[in-house]
């Protein structure tokens, strides 16, 4: 965080702090935080809107999860009853824009709530808001319109909040070297980045079968290489099944992650397109096909090639606010919520 920050969050221990609500509405820190939401959402469809985009309106529960579905995950699906049915709150928006994409024929995108199953920390929250598309394409061209729109997220906030970010955080250099960024960001392979960052213990976690960079290496591969930067071409095993296949042995796949500021911050990859790859990727991750039944029907009866992204905005709106902790950006927190009903404290 910067040291000349004059606006910082309030302290709020939990959102059950009696004093929760007084304290947010006393503070200039959340006024600042719901501006740039506004931002977020107006650059997010304009810039989807240029590049022939449709916006869809999705529901929030699904029987289909994603990211749950890979060894290298760090999340739990969350299981709720909606009128008498068993279903989980949905993760990801991915494979309905998939699904999407077979409709709205130039691609499609939405920022919505998501949902994962684990404890909030310093950088997750198990609520979340997600900015996702899904393309007409590949990993390549997941790359090239990833970087435009971060770029264009970061030009709009500088153009409507960038004095008030200056005055109120003391810095907006990050923002402007990447809203003035020429060309693409850098990129590398996940083999690479390991033999970048490999030498210091702790930067890579190795299972054997598969291995994924740590918040560590993450870091230290920003540090030595650039403060943006790719990485692709992850271990099959580490990411979900979904992933199309990079290599003709399946050993890594058409995955990208790019990592600014905490680290990742953008997640995508292109899809399968053929549907006896992705039976060999569900075996291969020890997969019930039965279990996504329409998936597979999806990519019999409309194989498309398709790529997709999800951003996790609070994420963003850290790096945007050089700020160290992600429970201090939701402007309604759900962070320490009682789990008996109905409630001790009544609020939003």
């Amino acid at each position: 965080m910067p040291a000349t920050a004059t606006v910082r969050p309030p302290a709020i221990s939990d959102s059950n702090d009696p004093s929760a609500l007084i304290k947010a509405l006393r503070s200039p820190w959340f006024p600042l935080v719901a501006e740039l939401h506004d931002v977020v959402l107006s650059a997010t469809v304009s810039y989807a809107s240029s590049r022939g985009l449709k916006a869809l309106y999705l529901p929030v529960t699904t029987r289909t999860i994603t990211c749950p579905t890979a060894l290298g995950s760090d999340s739990e699906p969350v299981p709720v009853t909606v009128s008498g049915v068993n279903t989980f709150l949905a993760d990801s928006m991915q494979f309905a824009l998939e699904y999407g994409c077979r409709l709205a024929r130039s691609g499609c995108y939405n920022i919505m709530p998501s949902f994962r199953g684990e404890e909030p920390d310093e950088t997750h929250l198990g609520q979340y808001t997600h900015s996702e598309a899904e393309i007409i394409g590949g990993m390549d061209d997941l790359i090239e319109y990833v970087n435009g729109y971060v770029k264009a997220l970061a030009a709009a906030i500088l153009d409507r909040v960038g004095d008030r970010l200056a005055e109120s955080r003391g810095d907006v250099s990050h923002m402007e070297r990447m809203a003035s960024r020429a060309g693409a960001f850098e990129e590398m392979s996940f083999e690479e980045a390991v033999r970048i960052v490999g030498d210091v213990d702790g930067t890579v976690r190795d299972e054997g079968t598969w291995r994924s960079l740590t918040r560590k290496g993450e870091q230290l591969l920003m540090k030595r290489v650039d403060e943006f930067v790719w990485v692709h071409h992850f271990d099959s095993l580490a990411v979900p099944f979904y992933q199309a296949f990079g290599d003709k042995d399946a050993r890594t796949t058409k995955s990208a992650d790019m990592f600014f500021g905490i680290g990742e911050v953008v997640g995508g990859g292109e899809r399968h397109s053929d549907v006896e790859e992705l039976r060999k990727s569900m075996a291969i991750h020890g997969v019930n096909e039965l279990e996504y039944d329409w998936y597979v029907r999806m990519l019999e009866e409309a194989p498309i090639r398709t790529a997709g992204f999800g951003m996790g905005v609070e994420r963003f709106l850290m790096w945007v606010l050089q700020h160290d902790d992600i429970r201090d950006i939701p402007l309604i927190s759900r962070v320490g919520e009682q789990k008996d009903w109905p409630p001790a404290v009544v609020r939003p």
